[in-house]
């Protein structure tokens, strides 16, 4: 364990034998993961709830508190990357693939399925909206920036190493640098690999059913491993060009391309009424957050809530040390007030637009237009959906195409930034990893994706994920109460350090780094 690649070699067995398991015993595995879900679902909601609610008061304290003023590096530090870049690198590492995907299946689901009340109305609609806008808002997004403050603080002000051990530096001490501090980057690292290896399996299932749909290309293992290859030689070569190449450059191209497709549909679609969605969302959402952030339906089965939002609080929680590491490295220079704001409510304004403008427009169609086809595209196959809602507008196949190429590059993105993450925390924190660690890590990933097609292990996986939850928001919560301890430590050295510039003398170098 004192070993400088310790980490990088124990992760990187244990990632193997645990993917293994999805391999020789995929049903086993999915057996075993949807029962510890339901136990979780079942006891334990309640806790993921409340955490991700703590989560979301607590970067909202320290954004607007005295705290916000404190810069994640050195006072003279101004950001890296212009604020533009920024978002759309925010966009790009975490949820950017999924917008594209569930932008029209989500709304649509929730109309034929809602959590409550009379399916397929007008009140269904408008729950549609506002359960979609609970899922992926501040909630989601809190998540990530719990952890992307705390990294970002402990590594760019405090002069850590880049790795989630860091942030408990207030309360462990060295020992971060001892086996406590390995054994936290070895699960961190578990948690990734399983979560890029399950999103870039079903990620080439999705780009697989749009090739299908589009120019009848057939659905199965072979044209899946082509897929694969491709992205892999793709994100492999733009992880290698840095932050400053590939991730930075195809991250604005990812955002130029959503904005085109997102102003198409709103031009060409019912332009007021998706306003007025947009607006009503908002408005709903805001007014009911609260119970909606705690609603457990202790008097019924709680199905839904534990297939919806459960699951996707339950998703977040399992994706932030992955997102949070990365968007903690792209944001040396801000204020943890600008990283707040910007990591918190932009992203979800953004998200809020695109759901309001793609889901919509689906509901217009089927609720105003009779056109039910698209409902049964999501009931029947989910990965359709998107494709069936644009036959419904002109230069449909120019559109489809479009929205393909945005999938891919997202796709692209996403595992570039994990790859990137895991560098890091395989050498010991090194904001820069070498290009071997990246490629072994890419390679690795690819790999166990595609063989969890074949062998159909990959929902086992992500339900295993899923219940990797109830830890890591455990883990998370000590890292609020540590960040907490950290920054309070820090306003109490810059007081000394003014009070001693007021008297005419100057700290010295040492106390100013404590």
């Amino acid at each position: 364990m004192n070993s400088k690649k310790a980490v990088f070699h124990i992760s990187l067995v244990l990632s193997l034998l645990l993917i293994s398991v999805g391999v020789f015993a995929p049903k086993q595995l999915e057996t075993f993961s949807n029962s510890s879900l339901s136990f979780i679902y079942n006891n334990l909601g309640w806790f993921i709830l409340g955490s991700v609610f703590i989560f979301f008061a607590f970067s909202m304290y320290i954004g607007i508190s005295k705290f916000g003023h404190i810069r994640l590096g050195d006072d003279d530090d101004r950001p890296e990357f212009k604020t533009a870049t920024w978002i759309a690198m925010l966009f790009s590492a975490s949820i950017g693939i999924s917008l594209v995907f569930w932008g029209v299946a989500e709304p649509v689901s929730y109309y034929i399925d809602p959590p409550f009340g009379k399916a397929s109305s007008e009140q269904s609609a408008k729950l549609a909206m506002q359960f979609v806008y609970l899922h992926w808002g501040v909630s989601a997004w809190a998540c990530y920036a719990v952890v992307g403050v705390s990294l970002a603080f402990f590594q760019f002000r405090k002069k850590l190493p880049a790795s989630l051990s860091s942030v408990f530096y207030p309360l462990v001490g060295d020992k971060i640098k001892g086996p406590f501090g390995k054994f936290i980057d070895i699960i961190v690292i578990l948690s990734i690999v399983i979560g890029i290896a399950t999103s870039l399996g079903f990620g080439t299932l999705q780009v697989n059913s749009g090739m299908h749909y589009l120019w009848g290309i057939p659905v199965g293992f072979s044209t899946q491993v082509v897929i694969m290859v491709i992205v892999t030689a793709l994100y492999l070569g733009s992880s290698v060009s840095g932050l400053q190449g590939g991730i930075k450059h195809l991250s604005n191209l990812n955002m130029i391309l959503a904005f085109a497709l997102l102003a198409f549909v709103l031009v060409l679609g019912p332009t007021q009424s998706l306003l007025k969605i947009f607006f009503q969302g908002i408005g709903d959402y805001a007014q009911n957050f609260i119970g909606m952030s705690f609603r457990t339906e202790p008097y019924n089965d709680g199905s839904w809530i534990a297939s919806w939002t459960l699951f996707y609080f339950g998703w977040w929680i399992a994706w932030a040390p992955l997102v949070g590491s990365f968007v903690a490295r792209i944001s040396k220079g801000r204020t943890i007030k600008e990283f707040m704001m910007g990591a918190v409510f932009i992203p979800v304004l953004g998200s809020f637009l695109w759901f309001a403008v793609m889901g919509g427009s689906a509901l217009d169609l089927i609720q105003n237009h009779g056109k039910t086809a698209i409902a049964a595209a999501v009931s029947s196959d989910v990965t359709s959906a998107l494709f069936k809602f644009f036959d419904y507008f002109p230069m449909s196949v120019v559109l489809s195409i479009l929205a393909m190429v945005l999938v891919l590059i997202f796709f692209i993105t996403s595992a570039d930034s994990a790859i990137f993450v895991l560098g890091m925390i395989s050498e010991n924190g090194n904001p820069n990893p070498t290009h071997k660690t990246k490629i072994v890590w890419g390679v690795v990933i690819a790999a166990i994706s595609t063989v969890l097609i074949v062998t159909g292990g990959l929902k086992g996986l992500q339900s295993a994920l899923v219940a990797t939850a109830i830890p890591l928001a455990v883990l998370m919560l000590f890292m609020c109460y540590s960040t907490y301890k950290g920054l309070k430590d820090e306003l109490k050295v810059k007081s000394e350090i003014k009070g001693k510039e007021l008297a005419g003398t100057k700290l010295t170098p040492e106390k100013r780094a404590l």
